[in-house]
């Protein structure tokens, strides 16, 4: 084993220790990891259980068995979202990993870094911005099957009971804006006794989704070249101070320890991605604008999930073609009904109209082309476990009410610096 293997392995044991990245052996992402020939069962972990979802994946994957004899059945495995990629590669290492996954943008790095994953067929359709994660030394080790720009969905019914415009109203007068948005939250807090604003999938725990809010400050959690710490830095303090008051003395936001579902009517605003369209029914009259804009003026978060080949994977090979089927033009633009393609081809309203019926023209090309195109990929690092752990740590400090923001900050830069140097 040459030296550069030995580095790398020493690596993938360190991640291993953390939980991050689980893996055993020290083959390369080039391997096949075994043989493809007689009858092929592929597996693939998801983190989606929704039936909409699904029923698309399956129907992928019965289009593609109908060609493809030897490949007996597609499983699609779905992992818990929150502990998803702890899951994941727990099982990688103790031998029962997937065939294919969906890699998350925040874990993407290691991934790509450790060996982990089989190169994948690129396409240049595919805009190269989106692909800059997924990739080293040149190759593509993960196909970039959502580029998903947040925006925010609103229940028009409780803003007008609330007395509050809508968001398009205010986008016209030029002030579709936070501070704007904690006033709306705070008018429907003290009206209704609902929640005004929830930023889906945050629940004081998953930080990098406050991403959504801190950019319209042009903060950042670390800088471009990932060693300076960016949490203690005038911008981030001034984005954190104002979510701070808008939660804790506005009450404008979702408290600590509490739970709205907008989906459900309980809540006027929430900030996610339009996958969760899905999840919309007749309750309530709703619309889907951009992200508010900030001190800053107007910007765009993306999250992103790659689609990957497991390198120890025991049909790699077949995997690796039933990736390229599933990502071709033809089921990408049926992917885009709910998990936007990065697709020079397809970054059009009309287009991405055809397999989203529920979004019009106006909020898909306002909200995800537009995104898509300017937008910013949430807080990515190598060392993600240890990284995230410790932010999450120190920012629990954060969400009281008498929190010092600036010195709770300042001791976050101080727990990753270490990890931040690396």
């Amino acid at each position: 084993m040459n030296s550069h293997r030995q580095q790398r392995t020493t690596k993938l044991a360190a991640l291993a220790a953390t939980g991050l990245l689980a893996l055993t052996a020290c083959g390369s992402g080039g391997d096949s990891g075994g043989s493809d020939d007689g009858p092929v069962s592929l597996r693939m972990t998801v983190w989606s259980g929704a039936p909409e979802h699904l029923k698309l994946l399956n129907g992928i994957a019965d289009a593609y068995r109908k060609s493809h004899p030897e490949v007996k059945s597609i499983k699609f495995d779905v992992l818990p979202v929150e502990n998803y990629t702890e899951t994941l590669t727990t099982r990688m290492a103790g031998g029962k990993a997937p065939d294919l996954a969906w890699i998350f943008e925040n874990s993407s790095l290691d991934f790509v870094s450790s060996g982990a994953l089989k190169e994948v067929k690129d396409d240049p359709d595919v805009l190269p911005a989106a692909k800059r994660i997924w990739q080293q030394d040149g190759k593509l080790y993960a196909y970039p099957f959502s580029t998903s720009p947040f925006g925010v969905f609103v229940n028009l019914d409780m803003l007008k009971k609330s007395g509050r415009p809508s968001p398009a109203e205010l986008i016209k007068q030029g002030k579709w804006n936070w501070d704007e948005v904690t006033k709306t939250g705070a008018a429907v807090h003290a009206k209704t006794g609902r929640t005004g604003m929830v930023i889906r999938d945050f629940d004081y725990k998953a930080w990098d989704n406050l991403a959504t809010y801190w950019d319209g400050w042009g903060a950042e959690a670390w800088s471009a070249d990932g060693k300076t710490c960016g949490f203690d830095k005038p911008e981030m303090i001034e984005a954190m101070t104002s979510l701070h008051k808008a939660i804790f003395d506005d009450e404008a936001m979702l408290a600590p320890g509490t739970a709205a579902d907008f989906f459900a009517g309980e809540a006027a605003m929430t900030v996610t991605q339009m996958s969760r369209a899905s999840l919309l029914t007749d309750k309530f009259k709703w619309d889907f604008v951009p992200l508010p804009e900030g001190p800053k003026g107007k910007y765009a978060v993306i999250g992103q999930a790659g689609i990957a080949v497991l390198a120890k994977s025991a049909h790699a090979d077949a995997a690796a073609e039933f990736q390229a089927f599933m990502t071709n033009r033809e089921n990408s633009a049926k992917l885009g009904a709910y998990f936007p393609q990065a697709r020079t081809s397809q970054l059009n309203a009309a287009t991405l109209a055809k397999s989203n019926a529920k979004l019009s023209e106006e909020q898909l090309s306002s909200v995800v082309i537009d995104g898509i195109k300017s937008g910013k990929v949430k807080p990515v690092h190598m060392g993600q476990a240890e990284i995230y752990s410790a932010v999450r740590s120190g920012l629990d400090a954060l969400w009281k009410p008498d929190a010092d923001v600036q010195k709770v900050l300042t001791g976050v830069c101080s727990s990753i610096k270490p990890q931040l140097e690396q």
